[in-house]
């Protein structure tokens, strides 16, 4: 029978299966005593709870991330070699090996070819080091809030975890949220991305340019959708289930709609028409917040033209008033975290990439 006829299941649920039923018994009969935690945190459609039929042709399947204390990390490869003599070859109808494809993704293989199963062992400070660039042995720092891009933390905080002696729960409700003023710091720079663009879905629809008016309108709700995960403090996955994680938030039931007419808008006045009510909702949520003062949520003209604008720097300077901490006070201000002022999809990936984008916070 082929991986794609066997009933579907959520790939973390198959993954707690695995390790219940076919990976601890062969650590508790090998290696009896070894202190541990389980679970499928790293990267991954099945990791968010997003995944479904179409899902499991790559890089998904029964794996579990096994974490050792780093005193036994010479262990490592004993356990490797435990679980490809010893594994089953299916769990509930699933094969337990993978073949790797030709773009370094996993894809489910039936015969078992390469032997290659889907335990990764790991400790917890590595795991981290490598998949965050965080070292957990001191709690995060302002600086790894800003670079540690919310895809990472949200996978993090949304995958499974099945069994934990070595504190990697204490570690995930470390990084569920950001701290208060961060989170001022960061609210304030997303309402400056919005502020820079405000007035160009009816400039560039007055001069008839209707796919520029367009174009601003659809950058303007995707900066507004962000907005809407920080306020919800939800850290944002990748931009695939972006409009998924989004549908998820509370705001959403009267966003959407908002939203959707603006994309579906015929003209730059009804464009701007809707984004004039999404921006009152958006600003109404600010001051349901109670972070700030009140800030009179509404729009008008943008100086002596035409176009109707919410004047988001309103929202930027009474956050950044705010804010308490020094430290946070110094940061560069209206440039906010990475993910930011850098949304390439490898820029995101690669911690050594964050690392160096992040020197223009020493400045």
């Amino acid at each position: 029978m082929g991986v794609m006829a066997v009933e579907f299941i959520k790939g973390v649920r198959l993954c707690e299966v695995f390790y219940r039923e076919a990976v601890r018994p062969i650590l508790d009969a090998d290696f009896p005593g070894l202190r541990h935690s389980a679970g499928r945190l790293g990267g991954g459609s099945d990791v968010l709870g997003f995944d479904d039929e179409t899902s499991r042709d790559h890089d998904w399947g029964p794996r579990v991330d096994l974490f050792v204390e780093e005193s036994d990390w010479g262990l490592g490869d004993a356990v490797v070699r435990s679980m490809s003599e010893q594994l089953p070859a299916e769990i509930l109808g699933y094969p337990t090996r993978f073949a790797e494809h030709g773009d370094g993704t996993l894809l489910l293989s039936a015969d078992g070819a390469l032997d290659r199963h889907g335990v990764n062992v790991t400790s917890v400070a590595r795991f981290f080091e490598g998949y965050a660039a965080l070292d957990v042995s001191r709690p995060p720092e302002l600086l790894d809030w800003l670079r540690i891009p919310p895809q990472r933390l949200r996978t993090i905080a949304s995958g499974g975890l099945f069994h934990d002696e070595l504190g990697v729960q204490r570690i995930r409700e470390q990084l569920s949220w950001y701290p208060h003023d961060v989170w001022l710091y960061l609210m304030a720079c997303q309402w400056r991305r919005i502020d820079q663009e405000e007035p160009f879905v009816g400039r560039t629809g007055d001069v008839g340019d209707e796919l520029g008016s367009r174009i601003a309108a659809g950058r303007q709700v995707v900066e507004l959708m962000r907005l809407g995960f920080l306020m919800e403090r939800q850290h944002a996955p990748y931009f695939k289930w972006f409009g998924t994680a989004f549908a998820r938030l509370a705001c959403s039931a009267r966003l959407e709609p908002v939203f959707r007419g603006v994309l579906d808008a015929q003209s730059w006045q009804e464009r701007e028409g809707y984004l004039s009510e999404a921006y009152a909702i958006v600003g109404e949520m600010h001051n349901n917040l109670g972070v700030t003062s009140a800030v009179e949520a509404g729009v008008s003209r943008f100086h002596d033209r035409p176009y109707l604008v919410p004047h988001s720097g309103r929202w930027v300077e009474a956050l950044t008033e705010a804010i308490e901490s020094a430290e946070v006070r110094a940061l560069p201000a209206n440039i906010g975290a990475v993910w930011q002022f850098a949304d390439s999809t490898d820029v995101l990936s690669d911690a050594s990439t964050w690392e160096s984008l992040s020197s223009i916070y020493r400045n």
